[in-house]
């Protein structure tokens, strides 16, 4: 078996081994797993609500796994798409609240999403910038930026931007909600999945595009596998892991878009869920590959709304473990493909 094949079969058993350990979990505990996982399917994609909000928790961590992706192809781990997307959540909010009623749909959406992926984007490259000019490692840099991007916005909303005796700001202009399916075509009813979806496609197959069939990508991947010949080829590292960080931030916020132009409406305290480090575990499932990240996320975004559907029945930490257990799969399978392939 050659090593392209091993890396295609890798995450496909990751999976499969997780879940037989999940099932052998869900029936000491006094479970059946059939039954479990079969409620799960029915309310995932046995109705259109319920598939809305698997296809609405599938495009946050497609953006979210993108800002991980990138990075990645220069061996930087960005573990800081959480305080990315924070930002990028607070500062689209406070647009869409500031700008007047008269300001027309297209130019408010368009407004809001770019000052989103500005936060980012800028959020990420004071970690790029550390690790470039200072040598800060970059999983310390964007760690802590997690925590002081949360400081930050749960200053601001707490003492100046929220709503008496709310935890949100007030809500963005009509003008800037991204339209749901629901409301333009009748598809997914009632579900918060909206046209961000089309727009986290379009990243990814322009991600692809700029990994695999541009110089830039090239010389990106270059820097990556081999950095010293690449600067030796006359390739500036320093000025590609900024770039990507950057990019990777601006990823992020329109993550950030989704939650709140496409759902919430509104920044409110705690809305992102953790779901930038969920981003991270798809990226890792997907070999940071942007077309493996569709698949990754769809996976994702069942276990997340699935464990909600039979929360009752079953602790979602189940579904929890399930994904841990398959990043977990992953970084063994592929020790196992280095070591013997």
């Amino acid at each position: 078996m050659n090593r392209k094949s091993i890396k295609l079969l890798i995450p496909l058993l990751s999976i499969l081994s997780a879940l037989v350990v999940s099932t052998l979990i869900i029936a000491l505990a006094g479970r059946d797993p059939l039954m479990i996982f079969g409620k799960m399917f029915h309310a995932t994609f046995g109705s259109a609500y319920g598939s809305g909000q698997v296809l609405f928790r599938m495009t946050t961590l497609i953006f979210v796994a993108l800002a991980v992706a990138l990075p990645f192809q220069v061996r930087l781990f960005n573990i800081g798409a959480e305080g990315q997307l924070l930002m990028g959540a607070f500062v689209a909010a406070m647009t869409g609240t500031m700008l007047p009623p008269w300001v027309p749909s297209t130019a408010a959406i368009s407004l809001c999403i770019m000052t989103a992926m500005a936060a980012g984007a800028s959020w990420a490259l004071l970690a790029g910038v550390l690790r470039v000019r200072f040598g800060v490692n970059e999983v310390i840099g964007t760690i802590m930026l997690n925590f002081i991007a949360q400081g930050i916005t749960g200053y601001l909303l707490t003492w100046h931007f929220a709503l008496p005796s709310t935890v949100h700001t007030a809500p963005i202009t009509d003008a800037a909600i991204i339209p749901s399916f629901s409301a333009l075509t009748g598809w997914f009813a009632n579900s918060p999945a909206n046209l961000s979806t089309l727009l986290a496609i379009g990243m990814t197959l322009l991600f692809r595009i700029l990994l695999f069939s541009s110089r830039f990508g090239y010389e990106m991947r270059a820097v990556g596998l081999q950095p010293d010949a690449a600067r030796y080829a006359g390739i500036n590292a320093g000025m590609h892991a900024l770039t990507a960080m950057g990019i990777g931030g601006a990823a992020a916020g329109l993550g950030a878009a989704n939650i709140v132009l496409g759902y919430r409406h509104f920044y409110e305290a705690g809305m992102t869920g953790g779901v930038g480090f969920a981003g991270i575990a798809v990226a890792l499932l997907a070999g940071a590959r942007p077309l493996w990240i569709l698949l990754s996320a769809l996976f994702f975004g069942v276990l997340e709304y699935g464990g909600l559907t039979v929360n009752a029945l079953i602790p979602k930490d189940i579904f929890m473990i399930i994904e841990a257990l398959t990043i977990i799969l992953v970084i063994a399978f592929n020790a196992l493909g280095r070591r013997f392939g």
